[in-house]
């Protein structure tokens, strides 16, 4: 055990210490507080460790925290904080990273707009299962360790979330599922994966695993529907790879709907098992309704959107805009953006898979786009593609980031 001051907070949410020359991160910890910590693991350069008790504590720190693992669990670092301290933590990081750049020096930073939930917005869950079948454990990985911490009431995920992964603990005792264990590589059952579609509430299951196992999952299908009557669509995706990728490339359906229906504002989104979808579906409707504020379009303005996903923002412009053309490297993510487009009689929509920097080449041969929307997973845009965006030379480029980190980085 080490008594521990905490210094800071990373980027990823830990309190940071130093003790004897090491860097230690703390789940959970806040800056100005002393910690009784136990340390979980020790790398080369730095530690990670769990508080035991607080022995001098921020002012910031939730008296009341809604989630009984928030000192153990890697998975949100900032759920022992105050809601309005956490807003003004997210507002310093972006400051803090922009302002390494000089260029950067005089960006104009606002508040952050709160979520319309603050718990319990979480509407996919991509949960490891692991244990014997007698005794699942259902959750995330601890951090650097195959060990998984069981997180089956998250105040983070959406309530009907938490009532598949009952449901489910109990359906593999009872079909006396084997679950995979990686270290043998022995066993059937590896991931659960749970989608809520928002405001019906109907649910989709994925179940992970090695082989068909035909009637197992079908059985287990079966008593996770009888559970949570909420649960429309079940899919089966088989991965036999020895990693940590979730999803393999072979997919079975078990129940005949295989997509959901969820809506962001006025627009409907079809989603499949593989959909990329926002996991906040609130604040996605406030990060659109934003894109298409700022992009004040008139009606007469051509607009490309990199990195379009299902076509969540592109389907948000497009009511505003003359033309809206979409690009995606996912091809599934093309198809499901096109059957959005239809759903939404966005005729002006149309969506292209490939590469970024080929298709921005072709578009400004085709006269060019009056604004772009850069919207990349976390690593950040391609070098290539910003350079692509810029010799298009639009009047306007909007940047929707993840990454404080790599948004910096690319403006």
């Amino acid at each position: 055990m080490l008594e521990l001051r905490i210094a800071s907070t990373n980027n990823d949410g830990f309190g940071v210490s130093m003790h004897e020359g090491t860097r230690v991160l703390v789940a959970g910890g806040l800056p100005g507080e002393v910690l009784l910590t136990r340390v979980t693991y020790v790398g080369r350069r730095e530690a990670f460790a769990n508080t035991l008790k607080c022995l001098k504590v921020s002012p910031d720190r939730q008296p009341f925290p809604a989630c009984s693992h928030g000192r153990v669990c890697d998975g949100c670092g900032l759920m022992q904080m105050r809601y309005a301290a956490q807003l003004v933590w997210k507002k310093s990081l972006v400051t803090r990273e922009l302002r390494k750049y000089p260029s950067l020096a005089e960006a104009r930073i606002f508040d952050t707009i709160a979520s319309p939930k603050e718990l319990n917005y979480r509407n996919t869950a991509k949960l490891v299962v692991s244990g014997k079948f007698s005794d699942a454990v259902i959750g995330i990985y601890r951090r650097n360790s195959h060990d998984v911490l069981e997180i089956g009431d998250c105040s983070l995920h959406h309530p009907l979330i938490n009532k598949v992964v009952k449901a489910a603990k109990i359906g593999i005792r009872k079909g006396k599922v084997q679950i995979y264990n990686p270290k043998s590589e022995m066993g059937l059952l590896r991931y659960l994966v749970v989608r809520v579609a928002e405001p019906s509430d109907r649910v989709m299951v994925v179940l992970v695993t090695t082989e068909q196992g035909y009637n197992e999952m079908h059985h287990l299908a079966k008593f996770i529907q009888q559970e949570v009557p909420e649960v429309a669509v079940v899919a089966q995706n088989i991965n036999n790879s020895t990693g940590n990728v979730i999803f393999g490339q072979k997919d079975r359906a078990i129940t005949k709907a295989q997509t959901l229906r969820a809506y962001v504002g006025n627009k409907s989104f079809s989603l499949s098992p593989h959909s990329f979808f926002q996991v906040n579906s609130g604040a996605a409707q406030i990060i659109y309704e934003k894109v298409r504020e700022l992009a004040a379009l008139t009606g007469t303005e051509r607009v490309i959107d990199v990195y379009c996903g299902i076509g969540g923002i592109s389907l948000f412009l497009a009511e505003k805009a003359r033309e809206v053309v979409g690009i995606e490297f996912v091809e599934a993510a093309v198809a499901d953006a096109t059957e959005n487009a239809a759903l939404n009689r966005a005729g002006n929509c149309r969506f292209e898979a490939g590469d970024a920097v080929h298709l921005l080449e072709e578009i400004g041969e085709e006269g060019g786009a009056d604004l772009i929307v850069l919207n990349p997973p976390r690593k950040g845009c391609d070098e290539k593609v910003l350079q692509s965006a810029a010799a298009l030379k639009p009047p306007r480029i909007i940047y929707v980031s993840c990454s404080p980190e790599t948004l910096s980085r690319d403006l």
